[in-house]
């Protein structure tokens, strides 16, 4: 945690705030709360700044805090995901939301297992815990929308090309289409299929919504591999 993430409901006077539960027990054990100890903080949606501890107990720590500072800049990527299995799913979520991803589609496959839309992981309370982990591991505020489309052809056909349009819009599979680019300036709309990845029809459609096929060589990758390698070609993180 290398943010203490901050809610409206933790203020209780105008720059007066009171940590309890997780994040109380962290600056306890792991940050050594102590009186005068200036700590990282941020107002979730809001700016980040510092917070100095003023009071500490086993139950809760007050802080004075002063948020004047702007939270990292976003990526300009929009990443189309197909659904992982749920323990990669959390991985890469946290991953994503740590490089400054904002906006995450979840997309079905046919690769894709059915039972995967029916995991607790893909729950709302959920899936806001696994992005305000990632928050908190970069020192960012801003919560990505994380958007759900269980049908492949309707989401390609009708939504995915207003998507990509104005982007340099790609969809990386294994050893299809051109290597990838390297340092886009543009804004990138960027398609990772499953585990395999998407099938002939799959990337078939997609390039006719507007994505060219790229991929990283000759080695297939794990999803929670490709996306910071993919990423990391593509855009650098700032």
């Amino acid at each position: 945690m290398n943010l203490i993430l901050l809610h409206q409901e933790d203020f209780i006077g105008s720059r007066r705030v009171r940590l309890q539960g997780r994040r109380c027990n962290h600056a306890r054990e792991v940050l050594n709360a102590s009186n005068g100890r200036i700590l990282q903080v941020g107002l979730l949606d809001g700016k980040t700044g510092s917070g100095t501890i003023v009071s500490v107990n086993e139950q809760s720590i007050d802080l004075d805090v002063l948020l004047e500072e702007e939270p990292p800049n976003p990526l300009p990527l929009t990443m189309i995901l197909a659904l992982p299995r749920p323990k990669v799913f959390k991985r890469v979520l946290q991953g994503l939301t740590a490089m400054g991803v904002k906006r995450i589609i979840l997309l079905n496959s046919w690769r894709v297992d059915k039972s995967y839309w029916q995991s607790p992981a893909l729950e709302p309370p959920a899936i806001r815990e696994q992005l305000i982990l990632g928050l908190e591991q970069s020192r960012d505020t801003i919560l990505p929308s994380v958007e759900r489309q269980p049908r492949f052809k309707p989401f390609v056909e009708d939504t995915l090309p207003t998507i990509a349009a104005g982007t340099c819009a790609l969809v990386a599979h294994p050893l299809a289409g051109r290597p990838c680019p390297a340092d886009i300036t543009l804004p990138v709309t960027l398609a990772i299929g499953p585990e395999g990845g998407f099938t002939a029809y799959e990337i078939e459609k997609m390039t006719a919504a507007g994505l060219t096929p790229i991929h990283l060589g000759q080695r297939p990758l794990r999803v929670e591999t490709a996306v910071p390698a993919l990423i990391g070609r593509l855009l650098s993180p700032t």
